[in-house]
């Protein structure tokens, strides 16, 4: 595979107050807030437009688990089906089955922590 990971595709933590959390990143740090949290643009190397999704998730979320940390990082990928083909073969955990949406496949490992990872291979354009 020439390329696994492109680029960090969100930040995920739990939350007692996702709203007040939000609203404090608004206030103190200028974040541009909606429903999920706050996009951040950029370009990637080819030059065409990626984003990073920062998210608060409520403190009693399951979205996490199996891990028991109060976060999960997002990597975005180039060919998620292939990847975890080959991590499946590293003998890597896989959480679940890739799910589809409009913006993308989303693909759930653990890393040797035991930290539940996901993997994003995205359609950018489907935010604009």
């Amino acid at each position: 595979m020439k390329n696994r990971v492109t680029g960090i595709g969100g930040v995920f933590f739990k939350s007692d107050d996702p709203t007040a959390s939000k609203e404090w990143y608004k206030k103190h740090l200028g974040f541009n807030i909606d429903n999920w949290g706050c996009t951040f643009w950029w370009k990637d190397k080819d030059g065409k437009d990626a984003s990073t999704q920062w998210s608060p998730f409520t403190s009693k979320t399951d979205y996490f688990k199996p891990s028991k940390k109060d976060f999960m990082i997002n990597y975005r990928v180039e060919n998620l089906v292939e990847l975890l083909s080959e991590l499946r073969k590293e003998g890597v955990t896989i959480v679940g089955d890739i799910q589809e949406f409009e913006y993308g496949k989303f693909g759930w490992i653990l890393d040797n922590d035991g930290n539940k990872i996901e993997l994003w291979e995205p359609k950018d354009e489907a935010f604009k």
